[in-house]
């Protein structure tokens, strides 16, 4: 069933491009996706596949070289100064490294009550001091009066990521772009950090974009909403989330997946995996003609697919895919008609 959400923001046939070893590379080229409101949205790939400058683009950090980033329809990089001021404070960004992304001179009150004072949320020192003591309540750093007044380097790597996530919404986002957000903490608490982000959304509605190289962590975060599945700068899958877990269509999906280890250790003995025609990765200052995954990919059909770069086009309800072979099958199967069903989904 379609989505009758509006959009918040809107990826347009976006592009960027970096200059190394004066050569061009394309980090991000030609993405289109629309964000809906209120909706979580996974951005899944390897390390270096351009979700984290995708991200960045969309936090209005990075210029693009091509294309639009669209905020309830107006083009962010058109705005005037006023507009754009407060598309920046809609659109917040929750940083990877949480022992970077705070300032190990000031303490958590101090973190957290610089954007209240300096956009005015909070009208005085004591008014800051009571909001703060609200947001460390909201990502669950229980008693705030323990938290107010420490320092980044007293607090465990959960806790600093939990300042981050409060400092995001110290200006009232109505989107929080969050890059790899769990990917630094212990293992023992990711589920915990991710409830929290998720009773965030419920409570406050807020839109997510979450950055994430782990398709389970995806899984589990975004079982309601959509993945779309990044491959060396270009999009190759986007789907509702329990599609794309239980039926996924592009190779390099299948591949992912198949490699996520499953709760019980005799499972994923005997799971069947994906086998790639090489473990090596293109580099972005050579890509292979045609389809960037072709050298990968164990669907390879000579002449297709090192020859033409696949659209990303519909297969089925609500399921993009950017791949020479599926389109094909599933124009077949259309003509046919003959339809796919889908198994029962399970979280």
């Amino acid at each position: 069933m379609p989505d009758k959400r509006q959009p918040v923001v809107e990826l347009v046939h976006l592009s960027r491009t970096f200059e190394q070893r004066g050569m061009l590379v394309k980090a991000v080229d030609d993405v289109t996706l629309a964000v809906n409101e209120g909706e979580v949205v996974c951005l899944v790939g390897e390390s270096g596949c351009g979700k984290t400058t995708t991200g960045k683009m969309i936090a209005g950090l990075i210029r693009p070289s091509g294309g639009e980033i669209r905020y309830n329809g107006q083009d962010i990089w058109r705005m005037d100064a006023a507009q754009f001021r407060k598309y920046r404070m809609a659109v917040q960004l929750i940083h990877q490294d949480p022992y970077a992304s705070l300032n190990p001179a000031h303490s958590v009150f101090r973190i957290l009550s610089a954007p209240l004072l300096e956009h005015k949320i909070a009208s005085n020192p004591q008014a800051a001091r009571d909001r703060v003591r609200e947001l460390l309540m909201m990502v669950d750093l229980t008693p705030p009066d323990d938290f107010l007044d420490k320092y980044p380097h007293q607090l465990s790597g959960g806790q600093r990521q939990r300042v981050s996530v409060a400092r995001a919404l110290t200006v009232v986002p109505s989107v929080i772009v969050a890059d790899e957000a769990v990917s630094m903490v212990d293992v023992s608490i990711r589920v915990s950090l991710l409830n929290t982000l998720r009773k965030l959304k419920e409570r406050l509605g807020v839109t997510y974009v979450f950055i994430t190289h782990d398709l389970a962590v995806a899984k589990h975060f975004a079982w309601e909403g959509r993945v779309a599945v990044m491959y060396l700068g270009r999009m190759v899958e986007v789907a509702h989330t329990p599609q794309l877990v239980n039926h996924p269509q592009h190779p390099y999906t299948q591949a992912l997946l198949s490699a996520i280890p499953e709760p019980d250790p005799r499972i994923t003995r005997t799971k069947e995996r994906v086998q790639l025609r090489s473990l090596d990765v293109p580099s972005l200052l050579n890509l292979p003609p045609g389809c960037s995954f072709h050298p990968r990919c164990p669907r390879f059909e000579a002449g297709l697919c090192d020859v033409m770069v696949p659209e990303l086009m519909e297969v089925g309800t609500a399921t993009r895919v950017a791949c020479h072979v599926v389109t094909r099958e599933a124009a077949h199967a259309l003509r046919d008609g003959h339809t796919t069903s889908l198994p029962p989904a399970a979280p």
